[in-house]
């Protein structure tokens, strides 16, 4: 088996040092993801603030509250 242990460390160092490494990769890729949703999130309220003031007030032009629905009662016997 080769040998390439350049820094001369002990197997339980570079253990160590292995996987520091990869808890540190890890950290980043979830810092990545983070920072992506922080991003598309202060995008989406940007975008909101510079919307003209009627955009605001207007009403929802799907009045989901008005929907009438319609229950039958079913009777066990």
């Amino acid at each position: 088996m080769k040998n390439d242990n350049i820094l001369d460390m002990s197997e339980k160092s570079r253990l160590t040092a292995d996987i520091t490494l990869l808890m540190l990769k890890g950290a980043g890729y979830a810092a990545v993801f983070v920072l992506a949703v922080w991003f598309v999130i202060a995008a989406m309220a940007f975008i909101g603030r510079i919307l003209p003031e009627q955009s605001r007030e207007t009403p929802d032009p799907i009045n989901r509250s008005s929907l009438v629905i319609e229950v039958e009662e079913v009777v066990h016997v």
